[in-house]
C-alpha cells in the first residue's frame, strides 16, 4: 500500500517509528507536513497540492496532528477523507477528542465512568458551580491543554475561586473536576489499536507532583490492565470514533474512570515501558482496515497485552519484532 503520515517533523520518535514499521512491512510511505498541504474545494471535486505538486493516490493516511495545528491539520485530513483515502482517526474524531468538554459529554452519555466535572461561564455562578462538584481538592483543566499543561490542583475553596477568576479574566475555556485521592498520583495509559488494547503502562507522578505525565517527570512501567479497564478503554475510543488512541484511566473506588482520550498518542513512552512494537500494530491495522474499506470502528474485543518480564530499552522494532 501507499501510505502517508501527516506530521510536522519526520524526525520525531513516533513519526520515525511509523515510517520504519511501514517500510519493514514493505509498504511505500511518505511523511507530509500538513501545513505544506493546500486545498482546492469545489463542487466538481477536491484536490490537494504539496510543495507545488498534486497528491491524490494514497491508500491511507495516518494523522499525527499536534494540538497547535488542530484546525488546519483536521481540514487537511478531511480533504483526504473526501477524496476517498482511509484514515484510522477521522478529522471529526480528532476534533471530538481534542475538546475535553465535548469528549466528556459524549463519553458520559454512553455511561462511561469519568471524574465528576463542572463547567460554567458566568462569575456570578462560581459558588454554586463548585457546590455541584463538592469540597476541594479540585482539578482545574484548560479545555484543550496537552501533556499535563494547563492542569492545576487547588486544595481550598478560595484557591479554586481565585484560579477560576484568573482563567476567566484570560477568556480561557476550562473544566473543574473532582480529585481522585485514592489513585495516589498514578494513572493507566491504555494504547488502543482497532478493537484491542495492544499495550498498557502505569504512570506514577514524581514526588510532590500530582500529574503523572512523563513530560512532567512521571515514571512508567508495563502493566496488564483488568478486563474492565481494557473494555472501558476500547469503548471510549470507539465512542469518539478513534481507531488509534491513548486512553488515560484512573483507578478509583468506583472502578476505572476515563481522564482523557488522546487522538495522537506518543509511541516512545509506551514502547520503551512495555517493549511492544506499537508502531507495527498501527500499520497492520491501517493496512487491514484500509484494504477492506472499513470506515467505522469494529465491535469491541478486549485482548489484554502481556507484560514483559523485564523492562526493555531501545527501538521496539528490534526488541520485539514478533509482536
Amino acid at each position: 500500500m501507499k501510505l502517508a503520515i501527516l506530521s510536522r517533523n519526520g524526525k520525531l520518535y513516533s513519526t520515525r517509528r511509523l515510517v520504519e514499521a511501514a517500510r519493514d512491512a514493505h509498504h511505500s510511505v511518505r511523511v507530509l507536513d500538513p501545513l505544506r498541504c493546500y486545498l482546492k474545494i469545489s463542487s466538481s471535486g477536491f484536490r490537494i497540492h504539496y510543495k507545488g505538486r498534486p497528491i491524490s493516490d494514497y491508500n491511507a493516511v495516518v494523522p499525527r496532528i499536534g494540538a497547535s495545528i488542530t484546525r488546519y491539520g483536521s481540514a487537511v485530513l478531511r480533504q483526504f477523507e473526501l477524496m476517498g483515502t482511509y484514515t484510522p482517526n477521522t478529522s471529526d474524531a480528532i476534533l471530538k477528542a481534542r475538546d475535553k468538554l465535548r469528549s466528556h459529554q459524549l463519553l458520559a452519555a454512553q455511561g462511561i465512568g469519568l471524574p465528576d466535572t463542572v463547567f460554567g461561564d458566568n462569575p456570578d455562578d462560581t459558588a454554586d458551580l463548585l457546590s455541584l462538584l463538592g469540597p476541594p481538592p479540585h482539578v482545574i483543566k484548560l479545555n484543550e491543554g496537552t501533556q499535563g499543561s494547563g492542569v492545576m490542583l487547588t486544595e481550598k475553596p478560595s484557591a479554586s475561586r481565585s484560579v477560576i477568576e484568573a482563567l476567566r479574566g484570560l477568556y480561557a475555556n476550562f473544566l473543574v473536576q473532582e480529585f481522585i485521592a485514592e489513585a495516589k498520583g498514578a494513572d493507566l495509559r491504555c494504547f488502543v489499536v482497532g478493537d484491542t488494547v495492544v499495550a498498557a503502562m502505569r504512570r506514577q507522578a514524581a514526588r510532590g507532583e500530582f500529574r503523572s505525565n512523563l513530560h512532567r517527570g512521571g515514571t512508567a512501567k508495563a502493566v496488564r490492565p483488568t478486563e474492565a479497564e481494557a473494555a472501558v478503554a476500547v469503548r471510549a475510543a470507539q465512542v469518539l470514533g478513534l481507531g488509534v488512541a491513548g486512553v488515560d484511566l484512573i483507578r478509583s473506588e468506583r472502578g476505572p474512570l476515563v481522564l482523557e482520550v488522546n487522538s495522537s498518542p506518543g509511541l516512545e513512552g509506551i514502547e520503551d515501558a512495555t517493549g511492544v512494537d506499537v508502531a507495527a500494530r498501527i500499520i497492520a491495522h491501517v493496512v487491514t482496515s484500509g484494504g477492506t474499506g472499513r470506515g467505522r470502528p469494529p465491535a469491541a474485543r478486549y485482548v489484554l497485552p502481556a507484560v514483559p518480564p523485564t523492562a526493555l530499552r531501545g527501538p521496539a522494532a528490534r526488541l520485539n519484532p514478533g509482536v
